[in-house]
């Protein structure tokens, strides 16, 4: 058995401590922000930036200007919902009910909305640059002004929507692009 003297002893904990402490407080500083925000209630401007609301109804609500970066909204119900000028660069809208949404404005670029229902979504003026709506329903949705560049519309319907330009309506039977 090794046995130190008091001298000793201090002179391996204190450096020890020392280094700990000074790694505990650079591990403090370097910490992600807190998600509180993802327990504040819906509302116009809401931060709900890399929150999950999966499966959940927020029907009809107004998030307006609500930051949803990085957000998932898998299998959420948004039916009717106020989704106007929302920052939602890759956000995660997968199989999730946006029919009659307003999504005017809407930064979407990168989003998931694979399977999404849209129908009768207005969409003018959104930012889907790069979104994924691969098997979107977008029946009857309003693209006016809409930016779909490098967006993937494999098997989307596009029945009955009025096209980017605002004057052309997709004919019935336009799947993945419009008719």
């Amino acid at each position: 058995m090794i046995r130190l003297r008091p001298a000793a002893l201090a002179s391996v904990l204190v450096p020890t401590f020392f280094f700990a402490l000074v790694a505990f407080a650079a591990l403090s500083l370097w910490a992600p922000p807190a998600s509180a925000a993802c327990m504040d209630p819906p509302g116009q401007g809401v931060n709900w930036q890399r929150c999950a609301f999966d499966g959940l109804d927020l029907s009809g609500v107004n998030l307006a200007q609500a930051r949803l970066r990085d957000g998932s909204f898998l299998r959420s119900k948004l039916s009717g919902a106020d989704l106007s000028g929302v920052e939602a660069f890759r956000a995660k809208f997968i199989n999730a009910d946006l029919s009659a949404a307003t999504l005017v404005g809407a930064q979407l670029f990168q989003a998931d909305m694979t399977k999404a229902n849209l129908r009768a979504a207005d969409l003018q003026g959104a930012d889907l640059r790069g979104a994924r709506l691969y098997h979107a329903d977008l029946k009857g949705a309003n693209l006016t002004g809409a930016r779909l560049e490098g967006a993937d519309l494999t098997q989307a319907d596009l029945s009955g929507a009025t096209w980017t330009n605002g004057e052309h309506v997709c004919r019935e039977g336009s799947v993945g692009r419009c008719n």
